[in-house]
């Protein structure tokens, strides 16, 4: 049995790991935490969670119960996030971080600290949305300059970050694979008189509206076709599942930092 703490426990997908964890018997929530601010400190996070009490208070402090866990699920925000696998990696544990947001300097930070534990990150832990990952990668490769690639995200009204995490993934991925600078091609939202678009161009849209849990369009826009790669997210349980996924890998794991490519054994 895989003991977990989650942090980040009173948010949406804190509390979506929480039911599964709560119905899968290959894991054991043994900790939760949450902002030295949060109203619902002390409260049990089962309650919370909507599952009724599981015996596991929620409290601010993660090195008053680090011991207890084989791994850390971290759905926080980039702050918490650093400081969190601070915390772990002095304790030797195991992370699963899934915060978005975390820019360039913050991913470095992080990847120091796995020099001494293994750590699965990821913008998106969607098990779908990381085969697309993969199939967005290969087709940008095959079809080059020739075909433009826009990228369209939708989510909820409540989601703090623009564009997602899984959006801006998807944009240095195809970079990558077309040769370019994503820092000089990306193209994120347009106005006005823009002029001819340039073929290195990789366009990213968000919407915000709504409950939408998540939506990711990756179209490949050519001369009389078009082909597009389209994931929905029905409900954060998905996301939920590729996390535990994530911490079943994770706790057998060598130090170091993965990605749910790796957890999925498709890395190209």
């Amino acid at each position: 049995m895989i003991k977990i703490i989650v942090a980040g426990a009173v948010g949406k997908m804190g509390s979506a790991i929480i039911k599964v964890i709560s119905s899968d018997y290959n894991f054991k929530l043994v900790g939760a935490t949450e902002q030295s601010s949060n109203k619902l400190l002390n409260q049990d996070a089962g309650e919370i969670a909507g599952i009724g009490n599981i015996g596991v208070k929620i409290i601010s402090d993660l090195t008053q119960i680090i011991s207890e866990c084989d791994v850390v699920i971290d759905f926080t925000s980039p702050k918490s996030s650093l400081e969190n696998i601070k915390i772990a990696s002095t304790a030797n544990k195991a992370m699963v971080i899934g915060t978005t947001g975390l820019s360039s300097e913050d991913k470095k930070e992080i990847e120091k600290f796995t020099k001494n534990i293994p750590c699965v990150m990821s913008p998106n832990m969607s098990i779908g949305v990381n085969i697309l990952f993969k199939l967005a990668k290969d087709v940008a490769a095959i079809l080059g300059e020739d075909f433009d690639t826009e990228i369209i995200e939708a989510h909820h009204r409540f989601k703090k970050d623009a564009p997602s995490g899984t959006a801006v993934h998807l944009a240095e991925i195809i970079a990558q694979a077309k040769g370019v600078n994503i820092e000089e091609s990306g193209v994120y939202g347009r106005k006005g008189i823009t002029g001819e678009r340039d073929s290195k161009s990789i366009g990213v849209l968000a919407v915000r509206a709504g409950d939408i849990v998540g939506d990711h369009t990756v179209m490949f826009g050519g001369i009389g076709e078009r082909l597009e790669l389209i994931h929905r997210a029905h409900s954060r349980e998905t996301f939920a599942r590729g996390a535990l996924r994530a911490a079943k890998y994770v706790v057998n794991a060598k130090p170091g930092l993965y990605d749910m490519q790796d957890v999925l054994n498709i890395k190209s």
